[in-house]
Parts: C-alpha cells; structure tokens; sequence
C-alpha cells in the first residue's frame, strides 16, 4: 500500500515551490538589465494578469468584487503594488539576496498592521520576534553603507507593503473573497498604476529583456498560485517559516549567476531573521499542542 503525503507535507512542498518562483521572479528582474523599476513591474504584472484571468474564465468565475470587499482589495493593491516596486528597486540596487531577505520582514511587519486592522495582540514572543528580526534587518541594512542605504530603506519599505498587503488579504479571507479575484486585481491595479510611466518613458528591450521579463512574470504566478495553495493544504503557522527558502534560492542564484557573495554582517542578519522566524514558529506550535 502506498503512503500518500499528509496536507502538512504537501503545504510545505508549495510553499517551497513558491519560495522557488518568487526567488526566480527576483532573479529575472535582475538580468533584465538597465531598464526602469516601472517598466519590470508592469511587465511582470501583465504576464499573471493574463494567467489570473485565464484562470477566471476557464473556470467560469465572475469577475466581481464581493459587496463589502472593495475596501479591502484596494488597500491591498496599494500597499501590494507600490511594495513590489521598491522591492523591485532594491533587488537592481543590492544584492539579491539582502532584497529578498529585507522582502522577508513581511511577516512581523504583518504582526504589527495586525494590531489595529484585525484586532490581534501580539504575544510576548511577537515582541522579542520582531525586535530581533529588526536588529537583523540593520545587520543588513548597514546605516553606515550611505552608498546602499537608499534602496535598504527601500527594501524595507517593500516588506512593509507586503507585509500589510498579507493583513488585508487576512481581512478579505475572513469575508470570503475568492483567491482568483484578489489576485486577479492585483495585477490589474498595479499595471494601471505602472502603465503611465511605461507610456512616457519606455526604454526599448531587447529579445532577451523580453525573456526576462516574461519569465519574471510566469515566475511570479508560479509563486502567487503555489503560496495559496499551500495555505489550503495548511495553517500558516505550520508551514509559513518555510517560506525563507526564498532567500536560500536568491543567495544561490546570486553566487551562481552574478558573482554576489553576501557579506559577513548580512550573512549575520539572515542568520537572525531566519533564527528568530524558525523559534517562533516552534513556540507557536508547541503553545497550540499544549491548548488542545
């Protein structure tokens, strides 16, 4: 008899996957090469919007906004879309493993939003979470390096926008939004936004820029559609700390590929970050084995 995968197995394998396609999305906008943070990012929101769509129609789903949602889905448009541009700023500007890792901070920046949008208190061990993963990220961030500190602040920025995005997208589960549509609306709102700048400042792309930043985008679905999966397979607090793989695949590709050996302090700061995300994520398990 075979043994079939447990939904806990298999919420990892996705989440690993999307932490897979995330860090190829990253990688892609890298080697696209000199072209504006504006036009990577409509480009790679044109690719999912089609492959969102497709999957709308394909399925025979209304694209329409649940009553009472419309809120919700607008301010994770905003903080998503203008946290995957600095995002994106900060991958052409340091290392793509220090972005990714900054991108990262989304979670406990989560923690924080959670206070007045959902209500959430955090824990004691939330607290010394945070703390630490903040001293991580000026490990990485490095205020004296005034030549990075720019896109850093920027990076950071972009796992703000993140991290907010993810607590609306909390608020939208709890009324029952379908996935395809907030991701679907995503994508639309951020190549409006992106759209303008393109118009008035397109650079021409080559063939290969072409490859780039279609792959960026197929990347980025890869990564959107395997995370939510993942989640239905599996609470978060069993499965999310795996998504920091993201930072592993980005430090290999940026070795491998563009001769980027992340330094000391930084190495320090993933160290501490990803630490303190695999300590909490054990504590929280353990507190629910005991309360059940």
């Amino acid at each position: 008899m075979k043994n079939k995968l447990s939904d806990q197995s298999k919420g990892i394998i996705c989440v690993i996957l999307a932490a897979f396609g995330f860090s190829l999305m990253t990688f892609f906008v890298r080697i696209s090469g000199d072209l504006p943070t504006m036009q990577k990012a409509f480009f790679r929101n044109a690719v999912a919007l089609l492959i969102a769509g497709f999957t709308l129609l394909s399925k025979k789903e209304p694209i329409r906004i649940k009553k009472g949602c419309g809120g919700d889905i607008f301010f994770r448009c905003l903080f998503g879309t203008t946290g995957m541009i600095a995002n994106f700023y900060a991958v052409d500007h340091l290392g793509i493993a220090d972005a990714n890792m900054l991108n990262k901070l989304s979670p406990f920046f989560a923690i924080l939003v959670s206070i007045p949008l959902l209500k959430e208190k955090p824990s004691r061990m939330d607290w010394i979470a945070l703390l630490a993963a903040f001293l991580g990220a000026v490990l990485i961030i490095r205020p004296g390096a005034t030549l990075t500190l720019g896109p850093a602040l920027l990076g950071l920025y972009g796992g703000f926008g993140a991290g907010t995005a993810y607590a609306f997208v909390r608020r939208l589960g709890r009324k029952q939004e379908r996935t395809p549509i907030i991701v679907f609306c995503f994508s639309a709102f951020s190549c409006l936004l992106t759209g303008p700048f393109l118009i008035f400042n397109y650079h021409h792309m080559t063939g290969q820029q072409w490859l780039c930043l279609v792959l960026a985008g197929a990347s980025a679905a890869l990564g959107q559609f395997s995370i939510t999966t993942a989640y239905k397979y599996a609470p978060a607090k069993d499965i999310s700390v795996f998504d920091y793989t993201q930072v592993i695949f980005a430090a290999i590709w940026g070795m491998l590929f563009l001769d980027e050996l992340p330094v000391p302090l930084s190495i320090a700061g993933y160290i501490l970050i990803i630490g303190t995300a695999v300590v909490r994520w054990h504590f929280m398990r353990k507190r629910e084995t005991v309360h059940v």
